[in-house]
């Protein structure tokens, strides 16, 4: 593939959901996708950038997919979403995610597969937290012994990125009105110490992933900035009942199980990631940015396929996707799902199109579905 921008022809792999010109000034953001009770795809992504509205209220288009992702139709544009995980959960759909760049942590529920959605008004219809400046991203929502959970991050101090961001846990009983505050339950919130990688730049952790450990304990796996080492993961443990969450930074050693917290070597660990875990293998999987053949970090031109067996020891199973420049090319932040023998993703794809390409690898300006066949095969 050329890395001429302005003279390569707009061909990404997979297939295009949505695409935006850089010149507009709006990029593409985090990418999501569920699966609907009758097999219907539904896919969204946000729009950031100067020319966007992400800073106040930002906006969140909604797609929909009856043909297994070979074509797409838009449903919706959501006023006041960002940074948003689509789930199905007890025979609805919902958006969860925050009103703007550091606002509200806001949901909304679907009952006819995205065409149209409830709005969050008030602590009874959808705005679960207004008492800070929230984070997240399309990380999984997931339901473990009658609860489900969700992980999130609020700024706090208003300090440089990410060492400010406090990780914490937010869950409510499986069967009950998610569209009620009163309904969710929020861990303590726990600060990272910059001292943990004292010669990082710019450390921090951020967009954890709830998963439940071998053992039946519940963690919160986050992605660790951590240049110049990097390729980390944290460990946060949350209690069963989803008030506490307590992390050390030196107890998690080789050979101990991830129902301690701590560090882990994670390849791409400085980019969002993914987690989940596959019964019909008994492995956790991940699609992840790794860093591979430079020497940096930031880089998001390779998507690989991972795989581990207790969330401390990963492996690197495939690589996906890929492109040899690094600077304007990107397939970043991908959500994905098991289906059946596949796995089936969205990527913030940014890529040449023609027209310029993408302002660089960070500023996507293309959604992209991915189906991976016979994931546990390759």
């Amino acid at each position: 593939m050329s890395n001429d921008r302005s003279g390569e022809k707009g061909n990404p792999p997979g297939v295009v959901v949505d695409h935006i010109p850089a010149e507009s000034g709006k990029y593409i953001g985090s990418p999501s996708i569920a699966i609907l009770s009758n097999g219907d795809y539904v896919a969204s992504h946000d729009i950031f950038g100067p020319q966007s509205t992400y800073e106040t209220s930002a906006k969140t288009k909604v797609f929909r997919s009856s043909e297994a992702g070979r074509e797409w139709e838009e449903l919706a544009t959501l006023e006041g979403q960002l940074w948003s995980t689509l789930f199905f959960h007890e025979g609805a759909l919902y958006i969860f995610g925050t009103d703007s760049r550091f606002g509200s942590a806001i949901i909304r529920r679907s009952d006819d597969g995205g065409e149209t959605w409830s709005e969050p008004g008030d602590e009874k219809s959808g705005l679960i937290l207004n008492d800070g400046d929230y984070h997240t991203a399309p990380v999984p929502a997931i339901v473990h012994r009658g609860r489900i959970w969700r992980a999130m991050e609020d700024m706090y101090p208003d300090i440089s990125w990410p060492a400010n961001f406090r990780a914490f846990a937010l869950s409510a009983p499986a069967d009950a009105d998610l569209l009620d505050a009163d309904s969710w339950r929020v861990s303590d919130r726990l600060s990272f110490k910059s001292s943990w990688f004292e010669e990082g730049d710019r450390p921090g952790w951020l967009e954890g992933n709830m998963v439940v450990t071998p053992q039946g304990d519940l963690v919160d796996v986050l992605r660790v900035n951590s240049e110049p080492e990097y390729g980390k993961a944290a460990i946060v443990r949350i209690s069963e009942d989803g008030r506490d969450s307590s992390f050390d930074p030196y107890l998690l050693l080789e050979g101990q199980k991830a129902s301690r917290s701590g560090f882990v070597d994670f390849p791409g660990g400085m980019s969002k990631f993914t987690i989940r875990y596959d019964d019909t293998s008994g492995r956790y999987w991940s699609l992840v940015n790794e860093v591979k053949g430079t020497n940096n970090p930031h880089a998001r031109n390779v998507l690989s396929l991972t795989s581990s067996e207790d969330l401390v020891k990963w492996k690197v199973e495939s690589r996906i996707l890929t492109h040899p420049d690094e600077e304007n090319h990107a397939f970043q932040y991908v959500d994905w799902l098991f289906e059946g023998e596949d796995i089936v993703a969205v990527s913030r794809t940014a890529y040449a199109d023609g027209l310029g390409g993408a302002h660089n690898y960070h500023d996507a300006n293309y959604l992209t579905f991915h189906r991976i066949k016979d994931f546990r095969s390759i």
